[in-house]
């Protein structure tokens, strides 16, 4: 039997989720939740197989429930079950240890299926969810990490790219060589480079030099 925990702060969808699930041969409810922090609480207690997580919740929210059951329990599989998309309840609650993502608008059998195939270690994602993660990996593969330095830093770039040392970069922007030793700091960590010579490769690979 696959042991279930419902966290929603609606009582009418409590009810209809366990009333379906009870139904199921291979299921059972264990427990019921109507906030984050009684889901945590409640988590400890039957040691859910998986946990059905509503995100917008009084007292503690889905998110906050979320990082703070997969502090206390092993492996915890978290099927979000929720009304939203936004990517500031996506990605986070993503980020604390859900494991499926699913809208309320999901069929019965659906997310049946979502707690069948957690069981097995098959993660489900909404289709929308699935959409917006590819458009998000799609928009970093084609950001550039030069894109986030500033005028300064880029012409500080170009210098290093011809080869100048600190101080004949201080002596040509008319600044200090610890401003110029800040500026470089700052070119490598936004590049993700680790010395002169790969900022320089990275400056006429992209062109940033005359």
């Amino acid at each position: 039997m696959i042991r279930v925990m419902i966290v929603d702060d609606h009582e009418m969808v409590r009810m209809g989720l366990a009333s379906y699930l009870s139904v199921m041969p291979d299921i059972t409810i264990v427990a019921e939740a109507a906030n984050g922090l009684e889901a945590v609480r409640l988590a400890q207690e039957t040691q859910p197989d998986v946990i059905l997580m509503d995100l917008v919740m009084d007292v503690m929210d889905g998110i906050e429930a979320t990082k703070e059951i997969c502090c206390v329990m092993e492996n915890p599989k978290i099927i979000v079950l929720t009304s939203f998309i936004d990517d500031d309840k996506l990605y986070p609650v993503l980020e604390a240890g859900a494991f499926s993502y699913l809208l309320k608008t999901s069929k019965a059998h659906e997310i049946a299926e979502a707690v069948r195939a957690a069981m097995k270690g098959e993660p489900v994602l909404e289709a929308k969810v699935t959409g917006k993660m590819l458009s998000k990996m799609r928009r970093a593969e084609e950001s550039k990490p030069h894109e986030s330095l500033t005028a300064r830093e880029i012409e500080v770039l170009r210098l290093i790219a011809e080869g100048k040392t600190n101080q004949e970069i201080a002596d040509l922007l008319h600044i200090t060589v610890k401003t110029v030793k800040t500026h470089v700091t700052h070119i490598f960590s936004k590049l993700e480079v680790e010395d002169r010579t790969q900022a320089a490769i990275y400056a006429h690979r992209n062109r940033l030099v005359p």
